[in-house]
């Protein structure tokens, strides 16, 4: 089972926080979205463009079930993981952390640009309409929430650790 698994939507800072949990709690980083380039030997981008979301999201579900199996470390997984029932379900049991940012700091981190594949048109809309429909999603599996609005990644792993209480290795 991972130490910690690291939820919330594009851009919010999932591997970047990832890393540094991981590095301090002295265990291993894994992110599905990576598992899932590795196995498919093509971008997410290029999966949605080419198979459609509902095939994304069944690769999807298969990494997030064989990593939650087999990672003992920290592990980020994908925004829209836990629009699966199944996966919410499955997530219960774990040390979940929801990344939370409003769209203000979403267009300062990612510029909300189009290598994303769900912002491709209107994305400050796009962006709004996904986290109305996914907020309460992350909120359901999460058993802590941390702001990352103005905050360093620093601080944000600091602030995860602290609502985990979790101590460093």
């Amino acid at each position: 089972m991972p130490a910690v698994v690291l939820v919330g939507p594009m851009g919010v800072g999932k591997s970047t926080v990832g890393r540094q949990l991981a590095e301090r709690l002295g265990v291993g980083y894994r992110d599905t979205d990576d598992d899932i380039v590795a196995a498919e030997g093509r971008t997410i981008a290029e999966i949605f463009v080419d198979d459609g979301e509902s095939a994304f999201r069944a690769i999807e579900k298969r990494a997030v079930y064989t990593a939650l199996a087999e990672h003992e470390g920290v592990l980020a997984l994908g925004g829209g993981a836990i629009l699966d029932a199944d996966t919410r379900a499955v997530l219960a049991g774990h040390r979940v952390v929801y990344l939370s940012m409003d769209v203000e700091e979403a267009v300062k981190r990612t510029g909300l640009n189009a290598a994303r594949p769900l912002l491709a048109v209107n994305p400050r809309k796009q962006w709004r309409e996904l986290m109305e429909a996914r907020r309460h999603l992350y909120e359901e599996v999460a058993a802590a929430v941390v702001p990352t609005d103005g905050r360093t990644p620093e601080e944000v792993t600091q602030a995860a650790l602290d609502a985990l209480e979790l101590k460093e290795a």
